[in-house]
């Protein structure tokens, strides 16, 4: 799909080796996600789900104000509530196919490779459903972090309703929820809603480097990791054992498993292929 008049995407894509960098590029309007973002964003994702040579996934935005600000007010709300009429092939791709939206929060999907979120800034509404639905997250000290949606009559449903309640402690998820108030980067760190907290232009450099080592282990046994966790959450402890007993036949079978004992041995790196 092509933009409009020559304007830059609202979504830029970089293959960075087996690192997939994909960055939010609506700076001037905090990053706020358009239809045409969401468009290429649920692309993107299965782009990466599609690619075997992509191992990891970072996610981050442009400029340094915001990470995102959540869904554009002035483009996609009034779209999706039929207040503004489609105008654009991104606006009547948003409507035509519902999925768009869920692919572009990564909701109903399955994607089983690692996802690390550079947060350069406000991270708030729909841009704070897009962190939940990464495995790492790196935010910069000025980062502030809310779901201010309530205070405004609605209500988060890009998942976070389901997503927060199990990474947070219930009474934090609640306040944060129900008040709609804003977090500082010290104090999402500190109740385990991210991982580290570091000067802003260090955020894009430390996530990326957190997303090489990933990358650099084996891709079979990475994915078989995220996939056990996310299938075993939230079930009953034995039907969790069953679920590791069937990653470990599938990794344990493989080269890979045969490759990384023996590249140790040897004190060389391994040279995985993810079969």
């Amino acid at each position: 799909m092509s933009t409009a008049g020559g304007e830059a995407p609202h979504l830029l894509q970089e293959v960075r080796g087996e690192v997939f960098l994909v960055t939010l590029n609506r700076p001037a309007a905090r990053n706020a996600i358009s239809p045409q973002m969401a468009c290429l964003l649920s692309d993107a994702y299965a782009r990466f789900a599609g690619d075997d040579d992509l191992r990891v996934l970072v996610v981050t935005g442009a400029g340094d104000r915001a990470f995102c600000s959540g869904g554009d007010l002035a483009l996609t709300m009034p779209l999706l509530t039929g207040a503004r009429e489609p105008e654009d092939e991104f606006d009547r791709r948003v409507l035509e196919d519902p999925a768009v939206m869920d692919r572009s929060a990564l909701r109903h999907t399955s994607l089983d490779k690692p996802i690390v979120c550079a947060v350069n800034g406000a991270c708030v509404a729909g841009g704070m459903e897009t962190m939940l639905a990464t495995d790492i997250r790196v935010v910069a000290q000025n980062a502030r972090f809310g779901l201010p949606e309530a205070k405004r009559g609605l209500i988060p449903f890009a998942g976070s309703l389901a997503r927060l309640p199990r990474q947070l402690p219930h009474a934090i998820a609640m306040e944060l929820l129900l008040t709609g108030d804003m977090i500082d980067a010290e104090r999402a760190l500190s109740c385990g809603l991210v991982n580290a907290v570091v000067p802003q232009e260090e955020v894009l450099a430390e996530a990326l480097a957190i997303a090489g080592r990933i990358a650099a282990n084996g891709p079979l046994a990475v994915r078989q990791i995220k996939r056990t966790v996310r299938l075993a959450t939230g079930v009953p402890l034995e039907q969790g054992f069953e679920l590791e007993d069937e990653a470990k036949r599938l990794v344990m079978a493989s080269s890979d498993a045969r490759e990384g004992p023996r590249a140790f041995m040897e004190k060389r790196p391994a040279r995985f292929t993810g079969r």
